[in-house]
């Protein structure tokens, strides 16, 4: 009997000291929410003065049922108070925790808010000085016995509160649960109570923002999922494809396990760092580190030719209702090829290291996602961050959780996107970069634009650096090729002219981004004759552009010229004769200066030249004008590299013929390479001179170009694919005869000409006199 009493009263100790720990608990909860709701009062009685900190609805919409939250919380606490001093083991108190439960709904309304209030709050301090003090600061009261009077805590954190308290909740009902007798009245309330948690957590588990969902920290902090993405990490010298998390403390890089079918899929940690050791190397580090050799281009192009004959394989099967099983081991193929190509496709460095002296490198497609990556990691670092170490349950437990907090499903390639999505834009997009706004101190300022192809990012073209200065107006017009393209992006830089910061590293770049932004293309919005005018808006910077899109068959049509003055859209033939020169002036003038001065120039004809430039050289080689030298030695050489390719594009019919055209594409798919040899040497003796001899002259000035490819990054292969497609195209009868879309245009021919180029690149030298066998020689000094 005795010994029975003994356990009755070390159960009401148990079931004492837990309501205590929950009064304690509830205190400090309800002075969290006091805290969110001390600055809604001034911001509200601001808000109806002229001079507005927030809105009405910013406020209505950031402090969203905070207030009911508060109410509810501060009855709980002030009937269980009494009953917690007044302890013994007949108090019951299972009906305030079931009156608890039942009012749920409102942290369901406040769940479908959260997202939206984080975002509002985010952008209120991003424009508002006076809200980030305040947000960044809340003072919140500790409780009655602590020493602690006040600690400070940031709007974001306490906006968090509510979602924890959730799951705190059900696990505190459970541990009552665990102390209460069943034959206890509050036992059945308290069940009910649980039941009702339980369900409403599964039922707001999907509605919670992922990156937001709790991961318990080792030190019993939340830790939230704030990115996560598919990098490709070089690790002992081959690339491997990782999914990259970036929690609030932490980052962890991982693998997704192989299962077998129909088991759940896990991730394997290959390793993490701690944020607090987590370090960015300098530009001198870098140079220290290994060098990263790129992907050899022709094998990044054979499989961009092998992806686009499979996309027009899938298709044909598609429109013949093929199959399911044949299309299935097309799709599975085309999936191999667009993951070799991701894999092997990027190469801007991106390292980071371990304080206690690891190092890692993962390459990505362009600045934008590095600079994404890096901001996201130092705003998480500026916050006060304690190193640790994971024991294995720990790491296992955080691992287990990547599966389903991972914002990003599936690896960026074609093959993963469902039918109905947008192929994107194949053709021609003209961008107008205006000026820009919003910086704060002078400095040299310009501007990159990006495009994806293929599903990663490239560096299309740059404006001029805009000096000294607050309001940059550059108003460059660019024209850039998209492949299959759905977005644009824009980045803004500082120019660095520090030589001492020049990282030798493979395409590092160490000039500071201002900012970023990007838009969707889409085709509706673009596809129109007119100039579409538009702001991006980046850090508080405001760049504005204007675009308009010329889609690729339109861009593929060729006016027959009867044109007998200037040199643009007039046969090549008229040209030679006129000039009584075997090379035309215009082709000898551009090699001769690229050659001068711009041979060196990282993405010499692959980046594009400022669009008004390019027009005012073409108007003065038209009107032959007298100043072309000293207007092209004072020209940027973009400008001219881009006149010269204006050039080719703009004859009446391209340099290779439309008559020969079919049998260009013939000849390049022969396998037998003494069959391929004749036929392509035959097609070439069967051009006119005047083509022949530009050709050859051309092909040569190309080949000096790729020699300098560790400077300049143009390898014969990217010469191919930006000359290919100017110099050889179907005539407008050949592309109606074959081809059913824009897309297919490019998948079905584009691939294609850029072979017979890089064909005749690769060949030894071609001369003139061996090809027509007579005794003119042909040398390049014409």
């Amino acid at each position: 009997m005795e010994e029975e009493e003994e356990a009755i009263g070390f159960l009401d100790k148990v079931l004492e000291d837990e309501d205590v720990f929950l009064l304690e608990d509830e205190e400090i909860y309800i002075n969290q929410l006091e805290a969110l709701l001390l600055p809604m009062k001034p911001l509200k009685a601001t808000a109806t003065t002229s001079q507005p900190v927030l809105t009405i609805q910013q406020i209505e919409t950031i402090f969203y049922k905070i207030q009911d939250i508060y109410e509810i919380h501060k009855e709980f606490y002030d009937n269980l108070c009494p009953k917690v001093q007044q302890w013994d083991s007949q108090v019951t108190m299972g009906h305030l925790f079931q009156k608890l439960a039942s009012q749920l709904g409102v942290y369901k309304a406040f769940v479908d808010n959260y997202k939206v209030a984080l975002e509002t709050a985010e952008k209120c301090s991003q424009s508002n000085n006076q809200f980030q003090k305040i947000s960044e600061e809340l003072k919140v009261k500790g409780p009655k016995d602590s020493k602690d009077s006040h600690t400070s805590v940031t709007m974001e954190a306490l906006l968090y509160k509510p979602i924890d308290r959730v799951t705190r909740s059900t696990l505190v009902l459970h541990d009552l649960l665990k102390h209460t007798p069943v034959d206890h009245p509050d036992y059945p309330l308290l069940q009910d109570a649980l039941r009702i948690s339980q369900n409403f957590l599964s039922s707001i588990n999907e509605d919670i923002d992922p990156r937001r969902t709790a991961v318990t920290t080792p030190k019993g902090e939340t830790r939230q999922l704030v990115k996560d993405g598919f990098l490709v990490e070089v690790s002992e010298s081959s690339r491997k494809l990782r999914h990259v998390f970036l929690f609030t403390d932490v980052l962890l890089c991982a693998k997704l396990k192989k299962t077998s079918a129909g088991k759940h899929q896990q991730y394997d940690c290959k390793w993490y760092i701690p944020l607090a050791d987590l370090v960015f190397p300098s530009p001198e580090e870098s140079e220290a580190s290994p060098q990263v050799h790129p992907f050899p281009d022709h094998e990044l192009e054979d499989m961009k030719m092998k992806i686009s004959a499979l996309k027009s394989e899938i298709q044909k099967e598609k429109a013949n209702k093929g199959q399911s099983r044949a299309i299935e081991r097309l799709k599975k193929k085309m999936f191999e090829n667009e993951f070799l190509l991701l894999l092997n496709s990027p190469t801007i460095p991106f390292r980071i290291h371990n304080r206690n002296g690891k190092s890692y490198l993962f390459l990505l497609s362009s600045d934008y996602e590095r600079s994404e990556w890096r901001e996201a990691i130092q705003k998480l670092q500026k916050k006060d961050l304690q190193a640790f170490v994971l024991s294995s349950v720990e790491l296992q437990v955080l691992t287990g959780s990547c599966f389903k907090l991972r914002t990003v499903h599936n690896i960026p390639v074609t093959s993963n996107k469902d039918d109905d999505e947008s192929p994107g834009l194949y053709g021609f997009l003209h961008v107008i970069v205006h000026s820009a706004k919003g910086f704060k101190q002078s400095a040299n300022l310009y501007c990159t634009l990006e495009v994806d192809s293929f599903g990663y990012f490239v560096s299309k073209a740059k404006t001029r650096v805009f000096r000294d200065t607050t309001e940059p107006k550059w108003d460059e017009e660019f024209e850039i090729e998209l492949e299959g393209s759905q977005s644009l992006r824009i980045l803004c830089y500082e120019k660095c002219y520090d030589k001492t910061k020049v990282n030798k590293d493979n395409n590092e770049i160490v000039d500071k981004i201002m900012g970023k932004g990007q838009i969707q293309l889409d085709p509706q919005t673009v596809e129109t004759k007119n100039w579409h005018t538009d702001v991006i808006e980046m850090n508080g910077i405001k760049v504005e552009f204007s675009m308009k899109f010329t889609s690729r068959d339109m861009s593929l049509k060729r006016t027959p010229s009867k044109k007998q003055t200037g040199v643009f859209g007039v046969k090549i033939s008229v040209v030679t004769k006129r000039e009584r020169s075997k090379v035309p002036y215009i082709v000898r003038q551009c090699v001769e200066e690229v050659e001068k001065r711009g041979i060196e120039e990282v993405g010499i004809y692959r980046i594009s030249g400022v669009a008004t430039d390019i027009q005012a050289l073409k108007a003065v080689f038209d009107a032959n004008n007298k100043d072309i030298l000293l207007m092209l030695s004072d020209m940027d050489i973009n400008a001219i590299a881009g006149t010269l390719k204006l050039y080719f594009r703009e004859l009446p019919e391209p340099l290779l013929t439309d008559r020969l055209y079919p049998a260009f594409m013939e000849g390049i798919a022969l396998s037998d390479p003494a069959a391929k040899e004749n036929c392509m040497m035959h097609l070439l003796r069967s051009l006119p001179d005047p083509n022949l001899i530009t050709f050859l002259f051309l092909l040569e000035h190309l080949k000096r170009v790729a020699e300098k490819e560790p400077i300049n990054k143009m390898s014969l292969h990217n010469l191919a694919t930006v000359f290919g497609p100017t110099l050889l195209r179907p005539s407008e009868v050949e592309s109606k005869a074959h081809l059913t879309s824009a897309a297919d245009i490019w998948s079905h021919d584009v691939m294609a000409q850029v072979q017979v180029l890089l064909y005749y690149l690769q060949h030894p030298p071609i001369s003139f006199a061996e090809l027509k066998r007579n005794t003119l020689y042909f040398s390049t000094d014409v």
